[in-house]
């Protein structure tokens, strides 16, 4: 497979969108199909992305494309990534706490008022799901706009997106005087950050910039006070330290601007430093006249009650990406023609907000992403992620004894069926780390398991450029030192991870783990010994 990658890349595909490919013994035959009575984990914990795939081997009503009906498979979620799946058969290895109540959404509910979320559908999770701290439904009195994102050509080609079409609709709800306070993702910077290309990025920031002056005037006619941040970076690294293309997400600050009536650099109010995204719901609270929830840790970043301007209507418009970078020539922008930002910045209170490790409930070395951003940003205090939850857990042993993995095992080993780890290539994403399959790779070998398959998601956004063969060889050197596990398939995280009802991407995913259709790549295997 290593082999067949990098004769891939020579051919222009990278790990990103990585056609599936398929690991065949010498009778040309797939290795490690997913079978009924197999046991399947899908080793990634965020929940949006992971959806559709997950829908396919366990909905008993999907119909989105042909599937086995499986009777007896057992599969497992690392976490609940939809109160749907409460339902269905769905195993989760790591249950959510609980729903984090006294939220901001839920506090402007609780008070009567309305308020409206619009963002782009690869967005949408984010301004409704893990905005509302894990709460699928909208409050009493909040709307919800999802704006399709476009389909069937490459985002980069289109580094506007749908966002014109998103500030129509913020236009509409500003202009309806039903709402209160309006919440607005702009998707753009954290799509497009993730290519290695410079150009589309800066046009990127030049699409935002105009957008960003439609709203800005028509929420200030309309008597709003407008909040304009960011959930994490990545926009404004172009190229990283060591040279590479700046794919991934940063460890940056983000911006916290106010634009309102009355409101200038010089006489408005003054905003505190070091504060983070979870000091947001704070500050809107307090611009709307409404108290904060005891459970809300976090601090208005005004400094003080009598600096902050008159009670007002809000909007909070989230730039997806968008941090704050170095001012050269490797921040696209710094590059780019932005007056609206640039205007903003000389003209009204500006501070920065940390949007990274423990600030957001990481673990401390780990760059901010859309989940946390948004999550901590609603909940007004810090939120510990799962990927915290489940470090620790495989640190302190725990993870080991997890109940729903040695069932699963004890349960494949008795019929002498598989274990099939479905995992994301990658060290540092926000959706998975190779920690995880390795940990369940030990425990196998403890349990005497003998046949464990690894299905592989080439990221391409979390790491380095082309970078699935390195990883790919750093995982065998692994399993052979684990002494258990063979690679079975790989496919790229565009088909595998879409989270934009885009089911023909799903179903390349599926039909690669299920019955072997992809670029088949020849593996040599010593009778049936495992790797």
């Amino acid at each position: 497979m290593i082999d067949a990658i990098d004769k891939l890349y020579d051919r222009g595909l990278s790990d990103y969108f990585m056609e599936p490919l398929v690991l065949t013994g010498e009778n040309n035959e797939p290795v490690g199909l997913i079978r009924d009575g197999d046991a399947v984990v899908f080793c990634c914990r965020r929940g949006e992305r992971e959806i559709q795939l997950t829908r396919a081997f366990v909905d008993p009503m999907f119909a989105e494309f042909p599937i086995v009906k499986f009777r007896n498979l057992i599969f497992i979620s690392m976490t609940l990534y939809h109160e749907m799946f409460l339902k269905m058969p769905v195993r989760v290895a790591f249950p959510p706490l609980s729903q984090i109540r006294d939220n901001l959404g839920e506090t402007i509910s609780r008070s009567g008022l309305r308020q409206l979320r619009i963002s782009e559908s690869e967005k949408f999770a984010h301004i409704t799901f893990f905005i509302n701290g894990g709460h699928h439904q909208p409050y009493p009195g909040e709307d919800d706009i999802c704006v399709p994102s476009p389909k069937g050509i490459s985002f980069q080609e289109v580094p506007e997106l749908s966002i014109a079409k998103v500030t129509q609709q913020t236009i509409e709800g500003i202009h309806s005087g039903l709402y209160e306070f309006i919440a607005v993702n702009f998707a753009n910077g954290d799509i497009i950050g993730h290519f290695e290309n410079t150009e589309p990025k800066i046009k990127c920031a030049e699409v935002v910039d105009k957008q960003l002056g439609i709203i800005i005037e028509q929420a200030m006619a309309a008597g709003y006070t407008t909040i304009i941040t960011a959930d994490h970076g990545v926009l404004e690294q172009a190229i990283k330290p060591d040279g590479y293309p700046g794919v991934s997400h940063t460890h940056n600050p983000v911006p916290f601007v106010i634009i309102g009536p009355g409101i200038k650099k010089q006489i408005g109010p003054g905003l505190r430093k070091n504060g983070k995204l979870y000091d947001i719901a704070p500050t809107v609270l307090q611009l709307m006249g409404l108290p904060k929830p005891e459970l809300m840790t976090g601090q208005s970043l005004f400094m003080n009650d009598t600096a902050s301007p008159p009670k007002s209507k809000v909007i909070l418009l989230i730039l997806d990406g968008w941090g704050i970078g170095a001012r050269n020539e490797t921040n696209p922008i710094y590059m780019a023609q932005t007056p609206v930002w640039d205007r903003l910045l000389r003209q009204y209170p500006f501070t920065s907000l940390q949007a990274s490790g423990w600030a957001v409930g990481l673990l401390d070395w780990k760059p901010g992403n859309s989940e946390a951003g948004h999550m901590s940003i609603g909940a007004g205090r810090e939120v510990p992620q799962d990927d915290v939850r489940i470090s620790q857990s495989i640190e302190n042993g725990t993870f080991y004894q997890n109940s729903v993995f040695l069932d699963a095992i004890d349960a494949v080993k008795t019929k002498n069926n598989s274990l099939h780890l479905i995992s994301l290539l990658s060290q540092k994403s926000s959706h998975g780390s190779l920690e995880y399959p390795l940990a369940l790779l030990r425990l196998a070998k403890n349990k005497n398991l003998k046949k464990v398959f690894l299905h592989v998601i080439f990221d391409g956004r979390s790491t380095k450029v082309r970078n699935a063969s390195d990883l790919l060889k750093k995982l065998v050197d692994e399993m052979k030192a684990i002494g258990i596990g063979q690679i079975a398939s790989g496919i790229g995280r565009s088909f595998a991870l879409d989270r934009d009802g885009n089911y023909q991407k799903t179903r390349q995913a599926y039909d690669a783990f299920v019955l072997g259709l992809g670029r088949r790549v020849t593996c040599h295997l010593k009778g049936a010994r495992i790797i």
